[in-house]
């Protein structure tokens, strides 16, 4: 099949007369994405490019895998779609997979087809089985594009609805980091946990649920310590409210662990997500115990949730990554990226506030200085980069965290590579 590419400007101006201006896009020259193969991308005019982002996060086993391209293929051949109304044995199936995967007795799932969805689904069960409607998330946080995902988020520039959802408290994200000393303690977590705590009694027997991710992506990269996840759980528990965990981002071994909750040594109530799981196709799910599923009784439907073609590429997706130990190869090559990215903070002091990550999910922030902005410099050298052939996110408030997100299966020597030319770039930019 002989395809014709329109290119990036045409592009532009279709995006600009028949899309919603809220559509944004990376870069002032972008290049238009027209194959992938693996770690890498390709654009219209033959130019490949090291994608670093995986989609943010969701081709954990890189673009067009194999398996998971007959599996789809072979189902778009076979039953292509059908509702929850009848009966498929696909859904049943992931359903029986995902509760062999999860830890626990997350044993009773929904599915749908976002991570968004899975959040508004996740709170609508909780309020059903606590009867309550009052939710506690905390800033810096991103739960989706719906209006009550947005209202969820604790991020200004994902928060763009000037009247959100009531009944939502957040409270501060501690500023925590193993790897640093350099922690903010305006955020400690001392401090955080006096909020919360003073949140608690002040909507006593009110709170239906506390949501937080275990990793914030576009918060800036940032995590917690077990004892901070311990004691909000401890406290949540005894409020009668339940523990969501949003694993939208960080679900099947992205923090180099099955799931991000698994490092804080709890185990949530309900855990949704969706992104890596359906192998580039749509999905969202969110997952609970027998006993808090038992809650949600009156007629439920989902149109595309757990769709057969979905649902199939999701069983080969948890069945590669568990046959290729792709969590403890993230955790492996995760400490391997963590050294090249310390090693090159040491060489731009007067730049790099911290490096800070868990697995394959790592942060750069960039800090201002006298002659550079930093969301500035953070966009200068992601331009730079995608001309070096290289595809790298942002994250953060300030939008100025340079974010490794690549697939889990990349070789050792493309991180270092990459880190490389990051190097060399950073130079440049310095310099001008």
């Amino acid at each position: 099949m002989t395809t014709t590419w329109i290119g990036p400007e045409k592009i532009l101006a279709k995006k600009k007369e028949y899309l919603l201006p809220c559509l944004y896009h990376f870069y002032q020259n972008p290049p238009q994405i027209v194959r992938g193969k693996g770690v890498f991308v390709y654009d219209n005019e033959g130019r490949k490019y090291l994608d670093l982002f995986a989609g943010v996060s969701v081709h954990a086993l890189g673009h067009c895998h194999p398996e998971l391209v007959k599996t789809i293929c072979d189902q778009v051949s076979t039953l292509q779609h059908t509702t929850t109304i009848y009966l498929n044995q696909s859904i049943v199936n992931l359903a029986e997979a995902l509760a062999q995967y999860l830890p626990g007795d997350l044993s009773k799932s929904f599915f749908c087809a976002s991570g968004t969805e899975a959040v508004e689904g996740a709170c609508l069960l909780a309020t059903l089985h606590t009867k309550s409607s009052e939710f506690i998330a905390l800033s810096g946080g991103l739960h989706g594009r719906t209006k009550l995902g947005m209202s969820l988020t604790g991020l200004s520039f994902w928060r763009t609805d000037p009247k959100p959802v009531g009944g939502i408290t957040h409270i501060p994200a501690p500023h925590y980091n193993p790897l640093s000393e350099e922690n903010n303690l305006e955020n400690s977590e001392e401090n955080c946990l006096a909020s919360f705590k003073k949140t608690l009694e002040s909507k006593a027997g009110k709170i239906a649920a506390f949501v937080a991710e275990p990793v914030q992506g576009n918060g800036g990269i940032r995590f917690f310590s077990p004892a901070f996840f311990q004691e909000i759980h401890s406290l949540i528990k005894a409020q009668g409210g339940l523990f969501i965990v949003d694993e939208t981002q960080t679900g099947f071994g992205r923090t180099g662990k099955k799931f991000g909750f698994e490092h804080y040594g709890i185990t949530p109530d309900i855990v949704c997500g969706g992104k890596a799981l359906g192998g580039g196709t749509p999905i969202g799910f969110f997952s609970t115990t027998p006993e808090i599923a038992s809650s949600y009784t009156r007629p439920g439907a989902s149109t595309f949730g757990g769709n057969p073609v979905t649902a199939e590429a999701a069983q080969k997706f948890l069945e590669i990554i568990q046959r290729d130990n792709i969590a403890e190869m993230a955790a492996e090559k995760g400490q391997f990226l963590g050294n090249l990215l310390n090693e090159l903070s040491s060489h731009f002091p007067e730049h790099i506030a911290q490096v800070r990550g868990l697995g394959l999910m790592w942060g750069v922030e960039l800090k201002d200085h006298a002659s550079r902005n930093a969301s500035d410099l953070t966009d200068q050298i992601l331009e730079d980069l995608k001309d070096q052939g290289i595809l790298l996110g942002k994250t953060g408030p300030e939008r100025n965290v340079l974010s490794f997100l690549p697939p889990l299966i990349i070789p050792k020597e493309e991180l270092e590579k990459s880190v490389s030319v990051l190097k060399e770039i950073m130079n440049k930019a310095l310099s001008r």
